[in-house]
């Protein structure tokens, strides 16, 4: 059981966190989002955090709001504050930049928990001889994780049920001049069911599958129910070498020792890494942010 946070970061820093929420710096702004499991007292007091905040997000029915849910509300902003913006990531010769926006769920385009697993996608893939690698990254977001494998030398497909997401992720490949990624706008365990059927194989497969979602055609996601079917087809699809497989959950209810025993039912692999993602504090209380399990070989 590992504890990793991201220690390659200069653009972001977690600055305070409590009462539900998080005071976060994204390059030249600060924010103040919703955090369900931040259920403590903040270290900084409510007028500093709004002395340092360019925007806030208000969320709706506060009193409903739970672990795993969207957090529909609102921004309120300072002058300064501007719409979309840009945020930059450096690692050996990864050079990453990406699109942020205020969106109307809180969200603002990147998870920057994850950077640990982009540094991870980097390396292995770079230290493969043949490295004419595919990878498959479903649920994929923004595409911050298919960029990176893209600047790596994959080839990359990616896979969402967001139009939006998709168009950002598009703009994010843009962004780093990078080219021919496969955009796919589907149900992802639909699309891995296809996969198996057509006899695809690929190198690297990610995937960050959220707590409950629809899909284009309204397909009913439930992390619970749905998790072991689609890793265990996701096992057909990875190669026998030259592979790695990351899992990401940020679910309630869901440790990382589910995540182990999941993908151990499924894949022959000895000693995975696995445990949990946190963000780091200047105080005492460091912020969790889900849990992660990965190998290669």
């Amino acid at each position: 059981m590992q504890m990793h946070y991201p220690s390659g970061w200069k653009e972001y820093e977690l600055i305070d966190a409590g009462n539900f929420e998080k005071l976060e710096r994204f390059g030249d702004y600060v924010l103040i989002r919703p955090e369900p499991q931040a259920i403590w007292e903040p270290s900084l007091s409510q007028e500093a955090w709004h002395q340092k905040a360019d925007a806030h997000f208000h969320r709706e029915q506060k009193e409903n709001y739970r672990f795993g849910e969207e957090a529909k509300g609102g921004w309120k902003k300072k002058n300064k504050m501007p719409d979309s913006w840009q945020i930059n990531y450096h690692h050996k010769d990864l050079k990453l930049t990406l699109r942020l926006a205020l969106t109307g769920f809180g969200h603002v385009g990147v998870f920057p928990e994850q950077a640990n697993n982009w540094d991870f996608i980097f390396n292995t893939i770079n230290g493969w001889k043949d490295n004419n690698a595919k990878v498959l990254n479903l649920f994929a977001y923004t595409g911050a994780a298919s960029v990176v494998a893209c600047m790596a030398g994959a080839e990359v497909t990616h896979v969402d049920s967001s139009r939006p997401g998709l168009n950002w992720a598009n703009q994010n490949m843009q962004l780093n001049h990078q080219k021919d990624i496969r955009w796919v706008y589907e149900d992802a365990l639909k699309f891995v069911k296809r996969e198996v059927k057509r006899g695809n194989t690929y190198n690297g497969i990610i995937m960050d599958p959220p707590p409950y979602g629809r899909g284009p055609d309204g397909e009913k996601w439930m992390l619970q129910d749905k998790l072991n079917q689609l890793v265990g087809l996701s096992s057909e699809l990875l190669r026998p070498k030259n592979r790695f497989f990351i899992l990401s959950m940020y679910a309630v209810g869901l440790s990382a020792q589910v995540g182990l025993n999941v993908v151990q039912s499924h894949f022959e692999v000895e000693n995975p890494e696995f445990g949990e993602f946190y963000l780091q504090s200047p105080h005492r209380q460091h912020l969790p942010m889900g849990t992660f399990l990965r190998f290669r070989g």
